[in-house]
């Protein structure tokens, strides 16, 4: 297969397929469409969005629109999905950046009350304790409906994710803190002498 077919075989048949809630439709589309052509540009892809149900399809633009781009752009929408603004949803786009989401459901069934507690622990008074797991673990966090979303580098996501899962077992705060303390340390002190190695 030539370079050209084999860009023809990607444009006929990669397509992915996403569906955010229709309250944030109007997100992905603000500033006159300006956030979703940028993303556009940014991925080589074309976006198209159903305002009515809030489904999203994404294709190449191009021949050599790859798949990685694709699934950039796709990760892009559904953090816009999750609650998450354009500006921080675009940290996605970066290579070493993922998304991780977590159902409160899945933990707590799905009585609301449970969850509004559970939620109400994960965000903190005004905010404090989301804020304060961001800042320990340089990541992006949005609490949504019921999902609790994170954005960032593999290691540290996955630390945010497990204290969040801490705050939803019942954990005192303090305790988590110094769980991600420990953990954000124990990650940045590997790196220094990965790059100290390195020199």
């Amino acid at each position: 297969m030539s370079g050209e077919e084999k860009g023809r075989f990607i444009l006929g048949v990669t397509r992915l397929y996403e569906k955010i809630p229709v309250e944030r439709v109007g997100v992905l589309l603000a500033n006159n469409g300006r956030v979703k052509k940028e993303l556009e540009e940014k991925t080589r892809t074309i976006i198209t969005v159903d305002p009515q149900t809030g489904s999203v399809i994404i294709e190449p633009a191009f021949p050599h629109t790859t798949a990685l781009e694709l699934m950039k752009a796709q990760n892009v929408v559904r953090a816009i999905g999750y609650g998450f603004s354009p500006e921080r949803a675009f940290r996605l786009l970066e290579d070493d950046q993922v998304l991780e989401v977590i159902d409160v459901k899945q933990y707590v069934g799905d009585k609301p009350n449970h969850i509004k507690r559970v939620l109400g622990r994960v965000i903190g008074e005004e905010g404090k304790a989301r804020r304060t797991l961001e800042e320990l673990t340089g990541t992006y966090i949005s609490v949504y409906d019921t999902y609790i979303a994170i954005i960032g580098d593999y290691e540290t996501a996955n630390i945010a994710k497990r204290a969040v899962e801490m705050l939803i077992e019942g954990r005192m705060h303090s305790t988590v803190y110094r769980y991600v303390d420990r953990e954000i340390f124990s990650i940045r002190r590997r790196r220094m002498t990965e790059l100290w190695k390195r020199e």
